[in-house]
């Protein structure tokens, strides 16, 4: 084609649908698949963030926005503060909250609820690569996670997320559920629990 050349056009017909995406991986897996195939590996996935200082309620249009269940929490993008899950929204720290402080939904930040970044669970890219599905589900259940960050790096060095593992993802492909009974994991979230 000549470099000023007009492209053809043309008028739709009735009928045109528009092409729906599909996420990168929904391939059926075993117990037994590598790790690997039940991560949202963010060098292909956008990580969905959002502000500390954003409402609850901003924060669950985004979920909804954006077909997720956790967001990262940034200030500064990339420099990650804490996660926030839907189970944040309207689970029991932000109920307890809303009683000790007298607040209401509407006026509750993403700061009040998230987890912050010194408690969360993750685990190295190296691990993902020998891991097995069941692997994974056994980690989850240990930790009581719905949620595993995968860090590219060596712990105490320069760290980076790469990935995700989550539970309803991995549900989503094994075709069954996996049951993981939720809990507080250090003395920090038990506290923010009580407040």
């Amino acid at each position: 084609m000549h470099r000023d050349a007009v492209i053809p056009s043309f008028q739709l017909k009735p009928g045109t649908t528009i092409t729906q995406a599909s996420p990168w991986q929904t391939s059926t897996v075993t117990l037994e698949s590598p790790a690997l195939e039940v991560m949202t590996d963010l060098t292909k996935v956008k990580a969905a963030t959002i502000h500390p200082d954003q409402t609850l309620r901003q924060a669950e249009q985004t979920m909804i926005y954006q077909g997720v269940r956790m967001l990262f929490v940034v200030n500064e993008m990339p420099a990650l503060e804490g996660l926030i899950t839907s189970t944040d929204l309207h689970g029991e720290r932000q109920m307890s909250l809303v009683h000790s402080r007298n607040l209401r939904f509407d006026e509750m930040r993403v700061v009040d609820v998230m987890s912050a970044l010194s408690v969360l669970d993750a685990i190295g890219l190296d691990f993902m690569r020998i891991a097995s599905v069941s692997n994974l589900i056994a980690t989850l259940r240990s930790l009581g996670r719905n949620h595993l960050l995968v860090v590219q790096g060596t712990p105490g060095a320069a760290q980076q997320i790469r990935g995700v593992v989550s539970r309803a993802q991995i549900e989503r492909q094994l075709g069954q559920p996996v049951e993981v009974t939720e809990r507080l994991g250090n003395f920090a979230e038990v506290v923010r629990a009580l407040l």
